[in-house]
């Protein structure tokens, strides 16, 4: 432990004493009486006196200048809603890209607007709230002054748009009851309105010029707020679900939700009996490394506040439970300290072998300094009255707009009692064209062996040294619109002091004027396991208009993995039909030369949306994995009612199974009635 915080502290007195952080600024919201209808229209007489926030900069393509395409901002509130409008003049209105329908989507590649609100004005956090001309929504928290993003939060807000002759308009307005804040009089919040315009490119947003787009501590002031507790502390959220799978017993279950505000910045939530059963399947990836594939989260329950436990090295992996009876969590902020608690009961799994088992997670942040933090997080997981788990500390330093150091030090228990300590140490410089780190990391022989209970730890018994760079260079000229240049060198040995692997990876993209793009990755790796293994793989990849929803890219692959010679080919379509019907198609094939193993696989994944309305859809998802004959089918009929909890489902399945497993799974159909109180 000494030999760690020793060069930590010293790292922080030295950089800490001079920063110079740029004037921020300010805008204040008119409070109202009246409710305005969401509808894009602004025909409500409030919003003639609204204040404004105008004068957008640029972050892309010219960081610091004015934006090139005018935006003016007004804010009212009243004791239940936040209400935003955006006036975004465009001289081709014509050209206004709205393609993306799904909610959560990154929306980046239509024409979009958001809207950053630090409601703690802690320099730190903040919830991010986007949308396009046809209103959908994609929402989420940026954490630690932007080191983590996750659009997993989902919070009660309406949205519109209207295309104008001058460009297009857009209304949002958000519960206050749905996000977290201190109540009281002349309260100041953080906050920062963007806009994005990708057919040039152009990022720009009302406080600036910025280093990146989710560094909240140099987000402007929302000032003078008035604002009152939300009346309702509690919220029932009941679900039942059918299940008819040919050949199989009919299945009916029951649970419900249950989540209570202690406080507006403290709350609740109960789950008993939640419904995993109809989340989309994993989809099929190729593997190309003798490392665990971390997979992404799709269940509501672990999804609520999941960006808290997010850390660099993994000490909480919610994918590592299975199905639960129930469970509680706590979530919150107060006095410079964030918080959550929660603890679930798994059901046994009999296909893994596993027994019931509880899992209890423990979160703590602490504020220090102008806008960074330390933690300390505890995961175990008792089963058959075994104790196995993480523990460690953790710290986001910030010491200007630029310099960043992050740290983090754990230990694994369980069967292995020695060599089970880990840290990293990983000072960084970003700006907005420019970044560059150093990371140390360490992970004892057996860390993994305890860690991966309830963690993600790919692997372990290693010192490991890893640095990168990378430079964008906007040229606007010559038919080029941009050039990225990305490099990284990786090199870790054993506790032993044996080398056990070394890798280089080279990037160099290209963004055309006239809507293509290239880019070229070269990788170069040696690897020790049973014996010596030197790897390497060439990419090269063609796209058009990559930098909106309708695109197309090709890709082939080359290169040795493990001694076989092989050749991967990739294909990603995305097309809009109509306004209302999406279609996407992904294609991955490998083939080995020579095939011992006869591993050579096609995967094709297919994706259709078709919005009647925005809360009233279809969705199909149609996957194969040739390698492990796997035939995977899903079609979601969904209507929310009361967006985003409230909705009626209605699910044909057949073949889903586990990641990289065929799917026995014979036809079935789920009902799912989910209902707000």
């Amino acid at each position: 432990m000494r030999q760690f915080w020793v060069p930590f502290l010293l790292l922080m007195i030295f950089f800490y004493p001079v920063l110079a952080f740029s004037e921020l600024k300010q805008v204040k919201a008119g409070k109202i009486s009246s409710t305005i209808q969401i509808d894009g229209l602004f025909n409500e007489k409030e919003w003639i006196s609204a204040p404004e926030a105008t004068d957008f900069i640029q972050l892309e393509p010219t960081k610091g200048e004015s934006a090139a395409f005018p935006t003016v901002v007004k804010i009212l509130y009243d004791n239940r809603y936040l209400y935003i409008g955006f006036i975004c003049h465009d001289d081709e209105p014509d050209k206004i890209a709205a393609s993306v329908t799904k909610r959560d989507a990154d929306i980046r590649a239509d024409d979009s607007i958001y809207v950053m609100l630090d409601s703690f004005h802690d320099r730190r956090n903040c919830y991010f709230f986007g949308t396009n001309l046809l209103g959908t929504q994609f929402d989420g928290r940026i954490v630690d002054n932007g080191r983590t993003r996750d659009s997993t939060w989902d919070g009660i807000w309406r949205s519109a748009g209207q295309k104008t002759d001058s460009g297009w308009n857009v209304e949002i307005a958000v519960d206050l009851g749905s996000i977290k804040f201190k109540p009281g009089k002349d309260i100041t919040w953080g906050i920062n309105l963007g806009r994005v315009v990708p057919r040039s490119m152009e990022t720009s947003f009302w406080a600036g010029p910025l280093e990146s787009a989710y560094k909240v501590s140099q987000y402007g002031d929302l000032r003078e707020l008035d604002l009152e507790k939300s009346m309702k502390k509690t919220q029932i959220i009941p679900h039942i679900i059918a299940k008819v799978e040919k050949d199989q017993r009919t299945e009916a279950n029951a649970g419900v939700d249950i989540r209570y505000a202690f406080s507006q910045a403290v709350s609740g939530n109960l789950a008993i009996n939640p419904d995993f059963a109809t989340v989309e399947a994993d989809q099929e990836q190729i593997n190309l490394t003798r490392f665990e594939l971390r997979l992404p989260e799709k269940r509501n329950f672990f999804l609520e506040g999941a960006e808290i436990y997010s850390q660099r090295i993994r000490l909480f992996y919610s994918r590592r439970i299975s199905d639960i009876h129930g469970g509680a969590k706590i979530y919150g902020k107060a006095g410079g300290y964030e918080f959550s608690v929660m603890s679930v009961q798994a059901k046994k799994d009999e296909t893994l072998g596993m027994d019931s088992a509880n899992f209890t997670v423990f979160r703590l942040k602490r504020d220090i300094m102008k806008s960074s933090n330390i933690g300390f997080i505890l995961a175990n997981k008792l089963v058959n009255g075994k104790n196995r788990g993480t523990v460690g500390i953790d710290t986001a330093l910030y010491f200007s707009n630029t310099f960043k150091f992050t740290g983090q030090f754990a230990a694994s228990y369980g069967d292995f009692k020695k060599n089970n300590l880990a840290f990293f140490l990983r000072p960084s410089y970003d700006s907005s064209t420019f970044h560059i780190h150093l990371r140390y990391t360490h992970l004892g022989e057996y860390f993994a062996d305890n860690a991966n209970e309830v963690g993600f730890i790919r692997d372990d018994n290693r010192h490991e040294l890893d640095s990168a760079i990378s430079k964008t260079f906007w040229l606007k000229k010559w038919g080029f619109d941009r050039i990225n240049y990305e490099s990284n060198y990786n090199i870790y040995w054993g506790l032993d002091g044996t080398m056990r692997s070394w890798q280089i990876d080279e990037e160099l993209s290209f963004d055309f004027q006239n809507k293509f793009s290239f880019q070229m990755e070269h990788h170069q790796e040696f690897k020790l396991y049973e014996r010596k293994f030197r790897n390497n793989r060439t990419a090269f990849e063609i796209g058009y208009n990559k930098r909106e929803w309708q695109s197309a890219e090709i890709s082939y692959s080359f290169g040795r993995n493990f001694d076989l010679d092989y050749f991967l080919y990739e294909a990603t379509i995305n097309y809009k039909l109509t306004q209302d019907f999406s279609l996407s198609y992904d294609l991955t094939h490998i083939k080995y030369d020579p095939d011992p193993g006869d591993r050579m696989t096609w995967i094709h994944v297919i994706r259709a949306t078709n919005y009647f309305t925005k809360d009233l859809f279809i969705k199909v998802f149609y996957q194969i994995n040739s390698a492990i004959d796997k035939k995977n089918i899903q079609i979601l009929f969904i209507y929310r009612f009361q967006p985003p909890f409230g909705f009626i489902q209605l699910a044909y399945q057949k073949g889903t199974a586990r990641f990289g497993e065929k799917g026995t799974q014979g036809h079935t159909l789920f009902l799912k009635l989910t209902y707000i109180f």
